[in-house]
């Protein structure tokens, strides 16, 4: 009984796992986003030498208004490809439908090209053409070389919204802790640390999505948004400078 209730846990555990993974490009990449962004904001405020309320009313606009765009953009992008699908393969229905002849030749010299010949070849094309839904999708694999996203457009969109929110507010952390409970302390120096820890959390899994070295993940990632939070801190400096 006890085995049995520990294996459901693990089956669903393991089903978790699968849907996370299939969003943790959108999570990863929105999270990178965030962070680089909000982090940037920071940096320029405080090369602006700005005070941490004004920190946090720019960090949060950006926030917010950039993640909400980020994820409309990934919504929109990916229904449309997903309504580009969906046309061409009622085009192949049509096409199946009311050209069949020409369709099963076109499911004949495909896998001619993969060496298919004679008797085996027929038998291939009779098994694949004796079934609408079966012989659509292999044209829109093997002609078209589109395949169907599974994924929803809208869970997308909200992946990368929310990864985008969880991750970039690490920069504003300490900030919102100060003007809460005021403590004296660097809150640039701190929010700095914090960040790059995030940026080394978020390139570890990246290198899941990219497949390649975990270090080389971690620093690049590291790299980057160390890049953007100087070029952001020294255009706020010389800004400060000017008024």
């Amino acid at each position: 009984m006890g085995n049995t209730h520990e294996r459901k846990l693990h089956q669903q555990d393991k089903g978790f796992m699968t849907k996370f993974s299939d969003y943790l490009g959108e999570f990863v990449y929105g999270g990178i986003d965030g962070s680089v962004t909000t982090f940037a904001v920071v940096a320029g405020a405080a090369g602006a030498g700005l005070s941490a309320q004004v920190v946090i009313i720019l960090g949060f606009a950006n926030l917010l208004a950039d993640g909400f765009a980020m994820s409309v953009g990934s919504y929109l992008s990916k229904q449309s490809e997903q309504d580009n699908y969906d046309k061409h393969k009622k085009v192949e229905y049509w096409e199946v439908e009311h050209l069949p002849e020409k369709e099963k030749e076109e499911i004949r010299e495909i896998y001619r090209a993969k060496g298919f010949d004679g008797a085996l070849l027929e038998q291939v094309v009779e098994v694949i053409t004796a079934d609408k839904d079966r012989w659509v999708d292999v044209m829109m694999k093997e002609e078209l070389e589109m395949m169907e996203e599974s994924r929803s457009p809208l869970a997308m969109g909200a992946v990368t919204f929310g990864s985008f929110v969880v991750v970039g507010l690490i920069p504003l952390l300490v900030y919102l802790y100060d003007y809460c409970n005021p403590t004296g302390f660097n809150l640039f120096a701190i929010s700095s640390v914090m960040t790059g820890v995030a940026f080394l959390f978020i390139g570890w899994m990246k290198t899941y999505v990219t497949q390649t070295s975990k270090w080389k993940g971690m620093l690049e990632t590291l790299a980057l948004g160390a890049a953007a939070a100087m070029v952001s801190y020294a255009v706020g400096n010389w800004l400060e400078g000017l008024f």
